[in-house]
Parts: structure tokens; sequence; C-alpha cells
């Protein structure tokens, strides 16, 4: 048998070597997917995708919150003056808009007038019998330095003079009382305002000082807001106030004046706000109607987040804080008060904390996140809303 040369026993370790090479390049290549998609397994990923955002400090207004009824500022009865009257006609109802002399009703005047031409005829007989008295005085005193007339007959007659002048004043008052009468059978409204309330009708005979119509004068209401006693000194006449009836819409006023005593039992005090007037029937306040309203002490500075980066769990209030790592740690806080669509932070949370906005209610404290946007704090001021001043809710960390 031929024994291998050198030169063949080379070539035959060359080959071995290039067949165990390429087993090993085949080998790391196949291992390669396997151990990437080993280690994109064990990394971490992010639970959901967020908005941050940064807390905003702006000036919101202290309201303190009242409850009370509308009424109107005066409210005048306007009755009947004649007695034994008939009605015959009615010219006013409620709701109308009436100004200062306007003719609301009108009486029967036929008696009246027959009274009145009875008095007229009494005047003028009476004062004939007073031109006749005086005459006579008259004779009676031009002879007195004569003598033809004894004192006793002269004055006589200065004293029936002065009865019959009497007489003739009497009927003339007597006149007068029944052409007043005759201006009563009219019923005219003493001041301008609206009618709030009617009780005339036709054909009715009514006596003296019997209601027939109610008018709010100058149409003016008023909020009386029951105010406790602790908050009363808070309270300054002109003061601006928004006011919130039941039928919906807003009505601005100012303070008008401040009740002089506290009600012993309920240890409030009664606030009397001006409204705007009532005339017209679009208005939304009507006096007895219950409303709420806020008075605006002022404003301060106050740090806000928008409201939907607020979480509410069991009872209390939460942020989550956002940290370099993407991870989100939990914060107890005390909310205050209301300003659109933001809430005042009072305590818990650093001014230059980064929270999560959107997406808050779904994350737990340590989990990891993925940041979309970044919202930039508002260069325009925030607007305040129509709230009273906000209880804190939430305990303190």
């Amino acid at each position: 048998m031929k024994q291998p040369t050198a030169k063949s026993a080379a070539l035959i370790v060359l080959a071995a070597l290039a067949v165990a090479a390429g087993a090993y390049y085949f080998t790391a290549d196949q291992r390669k997917p396997a151990a990437a998609t080993s280690a994109a397994q064990a990394a971490p990923r992010p639970s959901l995708t967020v908005t941050a955002g940064l807390p905003e400090s702006t000036r919101l207004p202290i309201r303190l919150a009242a409850n009370g009824n509308i009424a109107a500022w005066q409210e005048a009865v306007i009755g009947a003056e004649s007695t034994g009257l008939r009605l015959t006609e009615v010219r006013a109802n409620v709701g109308d808009v009436v100004k200062v002399g306007q003719v609301l009703a009108t009486f029967s005047t036929d008696s009246v007038q027959a009274d009145v031409a009875q008095a007229r005829a009494s005047l003028l007989e009476a004062q004939a019998s007073a031109a006749d008295a005086r005459a006579n005085a008259e004779r009676a005193r031009s002879l007195q330095s004569s003598g033809a007339l004894s004192a006793q007959q002269i004055n006589q007659f200065l004293t029936l003079e002065k009865t019959a002048q009497a007489r003739a004043d009497a009927a003339q008052a007597v006149l007068g009382a029944q052409q007043l009468r005759g201006r009563q059978t009219q019923v005219r409204a003493p001041d301008s305002g609206i009618i709030s309330a009617r009780t005339a009708t036709v054909g009715s005979v009514v006596g003296s000082g019997a209601e027939l119509f109610r008018l709010i004068r100058q149409g003016r209401l008023e909020w009386r807001a029951e105010v406790t006693s602790a908050e009363l000194g808070r309270i300054n006449t002109g003061m601006p106030v928004s006011v919130l009836p039941a039928s919906g819409g807003e009505l601005r006023g100012r303070v008008r004046m401040i009740a002089p005593s506290v009600d012993p039992l309920t240890r409030s005090a009664l606030v009397y706000v001006d409204l705007p007037s009532a005339a017209g029937k679009g208005q939304a306040a009507r006096a007895g109607m219950f409303a709420r309203g806020e008075f605006e002490l002022g404003a301060t500075d106050a740090l806000t987040i928008p409201q939907r980066a607020l979480v509410v769990r069991d009872g209390f209030n939460y942020v989550y804080r956002l940290g370099e790592d993407m991870r989100v740690s939990q914060l107890k806080v005390q909310t205050g008060r209301l300003a659109g669509e933001r809430v005042e932070v009072v305590s818990g949370l650093p001014p230059d904390a980064r929270i999560v906005v959107n997406g808050a209610g779904f994350l737990n404290d340590g989990d990891l996140v993925r940041v979309a946007e970044e919202i930039q704090p508002s260069q325009a001021p925030v607007r305040a809303a129509s709230a009273p001043e906000a209880t804190k809710s939430g305990a303190a960390p």
C-alpha cells in the first residue's frame, strides 16, 4: 500500500479545517436571531402612550357661595279710594309695564257727577247768602257812627256776614271733595314698574282701600342672600355678585345693603343684592324664585393642572408624576378652586413636576409609559369659571 506523501497530508488537514470553520459560522448565524428574540422579550415594554405637561400658575377668583330668594325691591299695593262704585274698565294686566300716572282702571262716574252737581248748586246758594250778608254788614258799618242802629243790631249783621261766609267756604270744600271723588274714579299707577298681581274685575263694586293691583316699583328686583355670621365680615357694600336663578342664565348685581342683625336661630343674615331691571317678559329672574349666587371677594395666585390629569381613587385625588426613566409615580394632592377646564392644586405637587395629562386614569404607580406629546403651558390667561369658592377635596399627603 502506498503511503501518503507530506503534501497530501497537508491538503487533508486544510480541508478538515475549512469544513469545521463553515460548520461553526453556520451554527453562529442560526443562534443570532434566537438570542435577539430572547433579549427583546426580556426588555420592559411601555404600558401606555400618554401626553405630559407642567402645572401652570395663574390668578383665580375667590368666591363665596350663598343661597337665597329673588324678591321685588319694593312692591306697591294699589287700592280703590272711592266707596260703593262699580268697576267699569280694567286697562292693565299681570306682567304689563306701566308708567307713573297711567290709568289702570276706571269706576262708574254717574253718581259722582250727580254729587258734584249738587255740591256746586249748594255752593252757589251759599255764596249768594254770603253776598247778601256782606252787603247788610257794610250798611251797618256805615250807620254805626250815626246812631241809627244800636250796637247789638250792628253786631248781629256782622255775625251774619261771618256765618254766611263760613257756609260758603264749607260748600266750596264739599264741592272740592266731590270733585276729588270724581278724579278717584280713575285708578292711576303711583310709580313706573311692572304689574305683579291683579284682583280688579269689571262689574265688581269694591269698598275703599280694597286691593286692585300690585306693582313692582321701577321693575327692580333684589336677591336676598342668606350668609352665615362667620362669613358676613368678608362682604362689603358695592361688591360684585353673580346670581344664578333656578330658571337658568346668569345675572350680575352688586351688594346694596347688609342686614344690621343676625337671625339668632339660624345664625345667618340677609345680604341685599340689586339685580338688573325685570322690565320685559324675557327676563329669566322672577320675584319669589330661588337662586344661588357667588360674591366675588378678589383673586389670588394658584397652581393649576388640567382636570383630566386628576385621578380620583378611594375618595382621594392623585396625579402621576413622570420621571426621567419614563416611569410614573403616584402623588396624592389636595385640590381647591375650579377655573374652566383647570383645577387648583393646593398641596402635594411641586411647581416644576412633569405630570401625565391624557391617559392618567389607566395608570398605576411605577408603570412605564411612552410620551407622545408634550403639552406646553398656555400663554393666554385662564378665564375663571362661574363656580363657588371650592371646598378643598382629598386629604393632605
